[in-house]
């Protein structure tokens, strides 16, 4: 029990001086919080704009590399990758998902031949693979679980046995990281680390990254029947249960600010590392206002990397991790 009050109690004495601020800080940002989502395009020397994300772009695997070196020697611990894939290689069943040759596994060896510390993180779903634009198989307009997971648990190995680090499965199909996990066991990738997306909403934040991966233009309806419903929150905490239970090792939350509650009841109940995804529409929100002269960027971006830090979160997915890591450098 505090007793003391004013005048005797004033707390602005801790505020008086950006040094004792500083001092007395209860949360801080470092780079080494900062995974940073990248794009990648078939092709050579290929930069492309995305028109909805200000400042991201597409790259193809020589000039991403080139990008990740530069991340790395920021700082940057990880990046998380994106494959775009070209309109001719997407079908209803997504099979180019587990192409041990497709654009990811290419992108993921040349990037661990160039920068073989950076940590890289593939996301495991079939939205980018699929004619649909859905991130499972479809069934007389049903998304089917069971083969649905079949197919994650091919994509997932093929990125495994590619190098990469942490499998990210983000569908929300039911028992998948549990069939995942059998899958890398029984093949030789039991040290690959599984960062489960347990708390995926229908989110209306999601359109620029659907512009920038290409899917939007083909996606059938919406994905209600499979994201979380954004009106939920014990709901998730049984997600993350059932996911740490068949073996996950890290939680994301996406998207991260309209759900820092959903992090911390995570946090507090299972105490696990936990990851808020920053995602797209919220970068292209505070961008364009920012842009505008309406917010301070700086200023902004890292009060919003604050609040994920506040609210629990280990670290955060955001296309801002660049412009972070160069202010947090200096």
């Amino acid at each position: 029990m505090i007793n003391a009050s004013y005048p005797s109690k004033r707390l602005r004495r801790l505020r008086s001086s950006t040094w004792i601020r500083n001092l007395v800080e209860e949360n801080n940002v470092y780079i080494t919080d900062l995974i940073w989502p990248v794009f990648v395009i078939d092709g050579k020397n290929k930069c492309e704009s995305i028109a909805s994300m200000p400042n991201v772009n597409r790259y193809s695997i020589d000039l991403l590399v080139k990008e990740v070196i530069s991340a790395h020697a920021l700082g940057i611990p990880a990046i998380a990758l994106f494959p775009v894939t070209p309109s001719e290689k997407k079908t209803a069943d997504g099979r180019e998902s587990y192409n041990p040759d497709n654009l990811m596994c290419r992108a993921i060896k040349a990037i661990k031949d160039a920068v073989p510390d950076i940590g890289i993180i593939t996301d495991v779903a079939l939205d980018p693979y699929t004619s649909h634009g859905h991130d499972g198989l479809i069934e007389n307009g049903e998304i089917l679980n069971d083969p649905t997971v079949e197919i994650l648990c091919k994509q997932a190995l093929t990125q495994a046995q590619a190098g990469a680090d942490i499998i990210a499965p983000s569908d929300m199909m039911d028992g998948r990281i549990g069939a995942i996990r059998a899958t890398l066991d029984k093949n030789s990738q039991s040290n690959v680390t599984i960062l489960s997306y347990a708390a995926k909403y229908a989110s209306s934040f999601y359109g620029p990254f659907r512009d920038a991966v290409q899917s939007s233009g083909c996606l059938n309806g919406d994905k209600k029947t499979y994201q979380m419903n954004p009106a939920n929150s014990d709901e998730a905490m049984h997600e993350v249960a059932l996911d740490l239970q068949e073996g996950a090792d890290m939680i994301m939350i996406k998207p991260g600010m309209p759900y820092l509650d959903i992090i911390t009841r995570v946090k507090d109940e299972y105490k696990v590392p936990t990851f808020a995804y920053h995602v797209s529409g919220e970068y292209a929100m505070l961008r364009a206002a920012c842009d505008n002269g309406w917010l301070d960027y700086d200023a902004a971006i890292m009060e919003t990397m604050v609040s994920f830090k506040r609210a629990g979160a280990n670290g955060v997915l955001t296309y801002a991790a660049i412009d972070l890591a160069k202010a947090l450098q200096n």
